[in-house]
């Protein structure tokens, strides 16, 4: 009996604490959630004495889909306030890399490919301009991640619960700027950390009327995704950021053509409260 007793009373004890576990997640507010993740960043007093940042990093760009090889190159992150630089310097023969300026009003796209254009992911972000002028891309990586500062934002942000993303249990976050965008945009966090560790834009675009109802139903919608990862945080000046950053995008269009294109930055040297030249945030 003492047996029988023994395993009634563990089987309760496992179906309680299956049970509690998405209670809890539910009972999370997208405040609680970002308050943890700004103590996972380092104290108040240190994330108010970062004025400024240049990470310098080594980047790999790899095409995924829609060609094929890999190069490497060098990454500069330049942050100051809500100015960002973010630069990937690529040597080759057709493509240079990508330049996106916020100069705390306006967002700059460089034309980096052999013909003086827009490579597609410039495009996209030209288009979509809230990934940069929210300080969402490059995550905590920038002095203007839009968590730092949530009030002044006013960005909407609504707690979804925890989701199974490619294995892990993450604390989902779904956040719409004040202004608006077409974007999805999912930012994902550690249960037990709370480090900001990936963020998902998605944009479908429905087909445009057909001059028959046959044509239009032959139509496929164009899809981009941006996928953004971040791993290995280590501590430096109080603060605990990502030493390992992925970055992918994806199109796929209407016409049938896909493309899938990867940038893996390793950051070399992280400095704080370094004098960044004005120039740097300036969109030519």
């Amino acid at each position: 009996m003492g047996g029988l007793r023994n395993g009634i009373l563990a089987f309760l004890f496992y179906l309680l604490v299956t049970l509690c576990v998405p209670v809890i997640g539910a009972d999370l507010k997208p405040n609680d959630v970002v308050a943890k993740h700004l103590d996972s960043l380092g104290s108040k007093d240190a994330r108010d004495a970062i004025k400024s940042r240049v990470v310098e990093a080594k980047i790999v760009y790899k095409v995924i889909v829609g060609g094929a090889g890999q190069i490497e190159g060098k990454a500069f992150l330049a942050s100051e306030g809500q100015k960002v630089n973010l630069l990937f310097k690529i040597e080759a023969y057709d493509y240079r890399g990508e330049q996106f300026i916020f100069d705390g009003s306006k967002v700059g796209v460089a034309r980096t490919d052999s013909d003086k254009n827009r490579s597609d992911f410039g495009e996209f972000i030209r288009s979509q301009n809230a990934v940069v002028m929210e300080g969402l891309l490059g995550g905590v990586m920038t002095t203007n991640w839009p968590l730092l500062n949530v009030e002044e934002r006013k960005a909407k942000l609504e707690y979804k619960g925890l989701k199974n993303v490619d294995g892990r249990q993450l604390h989902m976050i779904r956040y719409r700027p004040k202004k608006g965008t077409d974007l999805d945009i999912s930012l994902y966090f550690d249960p037990e950390t709370f480090h900001h560790v990936m963020t998902i834009y998605k944009l479908t675009i429905q087909p445009g009327l057909a001059a028959s109802d046959r044509g239009s139903s032959q139509l496929q919608e164009s899809r981009y995704k941006i996928e953004e990862r971040f791993s290995d945080f280590k501590t430096a000046d109080g603060l605990s950021l990502p030493s390992s950053y992925d970055l992918r995008f994806t199109e796929e269009l209407q016409s049938g053509f896909s493309k899938s294109l990867e940038w893996i930055i390793t950051p070399e040297r992280v400095l704080n409260n370094i004098e960044i030249d004005p120039a740097d945030f300036q969109i030519q």
